[in-house]
């Protein structure tokens, strides 16, 4: 067997993914590029053909009338050449993602959908999102077997598709009942046949449980943003800054965190992750234990996810994708509500009251101002900001201290009983996750670089200094929104004062650690920035040990096995600055 690997686009360009427009008509003319290479070698038997946006695979075969056949596997086999794995891949047989290569299959899927099924790209989006529940819920399944796949026969033929529109609907009926507060009963998986069977066979070779979260994370919370970013100042932390936050919360098992503008759940995601290693090592637990401890500890995970976690978000599209997210992610979707996270408490609906005090433990009736928030042990957030969102409601600006005018005063910065005409939500924020938090404890929260720095909001700043200890201001580089939003921004750790330190109205000085991103792993434009050393080469690193190692085969059919390459290493400084970071909070007595 031989396998050509033909990666030209139509028209022999190397244009950037993103110069390139998905155009039907251009696929459709590399495929048919792709099958007169392989008609034109004898022994070619299989091809794949990519522009970096789609994907497609072919398979050469006689028929039995001696007439050339090609069809459409999910993928190339692997070098025992066992095409039953590609049709019908075993539990042992399924990869983990690595790189981009889910994001990848993401963008494909959701692009098949669009164009097939003519859908917009929210609806896609969330037909997509059904089908990835499916394969999640089939992979758990265990010990049945795998039935989330779509032989290369089934697509090849309208009842083969059907049996796979058959074989998902069942798991969907599963999917629908693990999960009422995701899905509606009457709720259907909307595709064609013939797109479904095509999404099923692109995602069906991976492991949804096991890859790397930050892979799964990245591909998820990319398609997330790309299709359910609204105009409310939606624009979602890189997950790296959104781990050094949440490392240098240090959060602890059994601590309830909140992020009341959760987006789409990246802090929860990973702050239940790290939640979940430290419990792992806390328990001498791994993957060799017995089956009975390891069925234990993910009790007691499921147990965590489901008491210790809540994001609050003001869209419900992205409420639903957050519970999605946390469900690939060792299913802590219990608590994630959609309301108003700025709304005074007696304006929240009955429905939202009720289920938050459930989850928190607290009687419903007993939440009825702002003074009755203080729940959590920690926050991690990245709020709306921007002018085109002000508040302006009274009611709801009557409630924070920074809703008020201020006027400077002998002792500082006073606030006056005048309410402000309109307040950014960002500064809102700021108090309302203070009125969240217990006393002692401590948030992370993203902010614009004028909240810090603008001689107009040095009252803001007042405030900050009177109600909390600042522990660390990390200097965020000024493309860590980009390519979409090029907001100078800054990470705040602050730590609540206790009523007697607050009452004691005094500014004493004390520690504060601040540091500054100088790389932050891309450019401009998104793309990934990588360490050189001083000749000005790229810096390469030993590859992961457990990744795949690549098969070189010849036109006889023999092959052989090579490692994976050294690895080029990311510019990013911020698991560097949030290491540093717990190193200097060993000295500095900070009560957490």
């Amino acid at each position: 067997m031989r396998v050509i690997r033909i990666l030209k686009k139509p028209s022999g360009s190397l244009l950037s993914v993103k110069e390139i427009p998905f155009n039907p008509q251009l696929v459709r003319m590399g495929i048919e590029q792709l099958m007169s290479y392989m008609a034109a070698c004898d022994n070619a038997e299989w091809g794949m053909w990519t522009n970096g946006r789609f994907k497609a695979v072919k398979r050469k075969i006689r028929g039995d009338d001696g007439k050339t056949v090609y069809e459409d596997p999910n993928d190339i086999p692997s070098k025992d050449g066992n095409v039953e794995e590609v049709d019908r891949p075993t539990r042992e047989f399924l990869r983990n993602a690595v790189g981009d290569n889910l994001l990848f299959s993401f963008k494909t899927c959701h692009d098949h959908i669009h164009v097939t099924d003519g859908l917009q790209k929210q609806p896609a989006f969330f037909e997509l999102l059904k089908v990835i529940f499916c394969k999640i819920h089939d992979e758990r399944n265990f010990p049945h077997p795998l039935e989330f796949y779509a032989t290369a026969r089934e697509k090849a033929s309208n009842d083969g598709r059907l049996t796979v529109v058959n074989r998902l609907s069942k798991i969907f009926q599963a999917v629908k009942a693990q999960y009422p507060a995701i899905f509606d009963a009457n709720d259907q998986i909307k595709l064609q046949p013939r797109s479904l069977a095509y999404v099923v066979g692109e995602l069906q070779r991976y492991s949804f449980l096991d890859t790397n979260i930050d892979v799964k994370g990245k591909a998820y919370e990319e398609l997330v943003g790309a299709n359910l970013r609204g105009d409310r100042g939606e624009f979602f932390t890189p997950r790296n800054v959104q781990r050094m936050t949440i490392q240098m919360l240090d959060p602890k098992v059994g601590e309830k965190v909140l992020d009341p503008a959760c987006g789409t759940g990246g802090f929860l995601v990973i702050a239940m992750n790290e939640v979940i290693k430290k419990l792992r090592q806390e328990s001498g637990i791994n993957e060799q234990v017995n089956s009975w401890m390891q069925s234990a500890l993910n009790d007691r995970i499921r147990e965590i996810a489901k008491l210790n976690f809540f994001g609050i978000d003001i869209n419900p599209d992205l409420v639903k994708a957050t519970k999605m997210n946390m469900v690939m992610n060792n299913d802590g979707s219990g608590n994630i509500l959609r309301q108003d996270s700025l709304l005074h408490p007696h304006q929240w609906e009955d429905s939202f009251r009720k289920e938050f005090a459930k989850a928190v433990g607290v009687d419903p009736k007993s939440l009825r101002s702002p003074k009755d928030l203080a729940l959590f042990d920690y926050i991690a957030t990245n709020p709306p900001f921007g002018s085109k969102l002000p508040i302006k409601d009274r009611e709801t600006l009557s409630q924070y201290e920074l809703g008020h005018v201020w006027r400077q005063a002998e002792s500082g910065w006073e606030r006056t009983d005048q309410l402000q005409t309109s307040a950014p939500p960002e500064i809102l924020f700021i108090e309302r996750c203070w009125q969240f938090l217990k006393p002692g404890k401590r948030m992370g929260i993203v902010l614009p670089d004028a909240i810090l720095g603008a001689p107009g909001l040095l009252y803001v700043r007042w405030w900050i200094i009177k109600y909390c200890r600042i522990v660390a201001s990390i200097d965020l580089h000024p493309d860590t929104f980009q390519p979409r939003n090029g907001t100078q921004t800054s990470v705040l750790i602050l730590q609540k004062k206790t009523e007697k330190e607050i009452d004691q109205n005094k500014l004493s000085d004390y520690k504060i650690f601040m540091a500054q991103v100088k790389n932050i792993g891309h450019d401009k434009r998104g793309n990934t920035v990588y360490r050189r050393n001083e000749e000005g080469e790229e810096i390469l690193v030993p590859s992961d040990p457990m990744a795949v190692p690549l098969l070189e085969q010849t036109a006889t059919g023999e092959g052989t096995v090579r490692p994976m390459p050294p690895q080029k290493v990311p510019a990013d400084d911020t698991p560097t600055l949030a290491t540093r970071f717990l190193k200097w909070k060993k000295q500095v007595v900070l009560g957490w």
